[in-house]
Formats: C-alpha cells, structure tokens, sequence
C-alpha cells in the first residue's frame, strides 16, 4: 500500500493538513474546488523558478492565499510590485477579494517539493540524472531529513525504451502513519520527452497525541494524594 498511495493524501489529520480550508456543498463545492485547482496551476505557471512547495488556500469574507516558497523574493519582487500584480490577477480572473502571503521555506534542501523542483530543472538543463538526483539526496540528508527516496522514470539520457529507477538513502517507513513523509512528484520536459519525478522526504515520528496524553497523565497523578 506504501507504494502506490499519495503519502500526503494518506496522513491527513496525522501528520498533514488540508490544503484548501473553506465548506461548501453541492454546486458550490464543485464550482469552489476547481477555481482551487485554476488558482494553484496559474500561480504555479507564473512563480515557475520561485521555489513553491505548498498554497494554502482559504475562503472567508476574502479568499486568502498563502504560498509556501524557498525564494520569497521571486515572488514579493520590488518593493512587492510582483505580488500586488499576482493579487489584481486573481482578483481579474476568479473575482472577489483576494490576500495573497508569502511564507518562506526555512530548511529547502530538505523539503520534497523544493527536491523535486531542482532535479526538474537540473535535468532539463541536461545535467545528467544521475549526478542531479545524487546530489539532491546528499544535501536532504545533510540538510537533516531521517530518510529519502527518489524514482525518476522515462526516456532516461535519450534511451528508446524509457524505465524507471530508484535512488534512496536513510530510512523511509511509508507504511507508518505517524511517520512525518513528504511526497512531490514534478515532470521535466526534454526533448527526448517528459522526465517523470517523485520524491519522498521523511522528517521522523510525530508523537504530539501520545504526549499529549502522557502530560495529561502526569499532571493528575501530580494532584492525587500520594498513598503511603
């Protein structure tokens, strides 16, 4: 099952959030989760070198947008002239009031999207893949990820029958549901054809309900009078 699922889609609730956080129903829902879906793909065309990994989108009074980037300047520009024309754009386009944020990326070596993102770029600048994707597991591992694994598939260095391979360093315990796993998946555009590439990047455990019981506990032992 760790092979095939979404490993984002899988710890919703665990590990991960939602990324769109609004409610609707029937049309509505339908008509909001495409412009979600519209929004992402033209942020993403426009910001295509600014290093994004997530958008958070969330629907209120106005519709805030909060982008998740290892290069925030790309994005604000000068003096926040890119990002105010991002917000008349979006406003021009799907209406309403729109709040568009940046959030920088403190640790991007070791972020799957940011990963994904590198080896797209470096392989359709015809670095070799192998040497793109090695570099790419060091700096995760010394950027301090527990574990990474990379599957890069396709017409690999021009070759006429495309395959898939597998690079991984550290551990990645995909089946683990408190394990914190990012997972990426970005396509670069050759001209031998499309170079498909997936990331995953595990972070470690995440125990926040075990502690929380556990301080629980200890505090109403703290207030039980002691037994002799």
């Amino acid at each position: 099952m760790g092979q095939k699922v979404n490993a984002n889609g899988f710890r919703i609730g665990l590990t991960h959030s939602w990324p769109s956080k609004w409610y609707a129903r029937g049309k509505k829902f339908r008509e909001g989760f495409l412009q979600d879906v519209q929004i992402r793909r033209s942020i993403m065309k426009k910001m295509k070198d600014a290093g994004i990994a997530l958008i958070e989108i969330d629907r209120g009074k106005k519709t805030s947008v909060v982008i998740h980037s290892s290069k925030p300047g790309v994005i604000i520009g000068k003096q926040g002239a890119a990002i105010e024309d991002l917000r008349k754009q979006l406003e021009k386009e799907w209406g309403g009031s729109f709040e568009v944020n940046i959030q920088e990326i403190r640790n991007p070596d070791a972020n799957a999207h940011v990963v994904a993102e590198t080896i797209q770029g470096q392989i359709e600048r015809r670095m070799p893949y192998r040497r793109a994707v090695k570099m790419a597991l060091e700096k995760a591992m010394q950027a301090g990820a527990i574990g990474i694994k990379v599957t890069i598939s396709g017409r690999l260095n021009g070759a006429e029958i495309a395959r898939a391979e597998l690079h991984k360093l550290g551990n990645i315990p995909l089946q683990t549901l408190r394990a914190n796993v990012e997972f990426a998946t970005r396509h670069a555009v050759t001209t031998y054809g499309t170079i498909g590439v997936q990331v995953w990047v595990y972070h470690g455990l995440v125990f926040k309900k075990v502690q929380q019981i556990h301080s629980a506990t200890l505090h109403s032992h703290a207030q039980s009078p002691s037994q002799s």
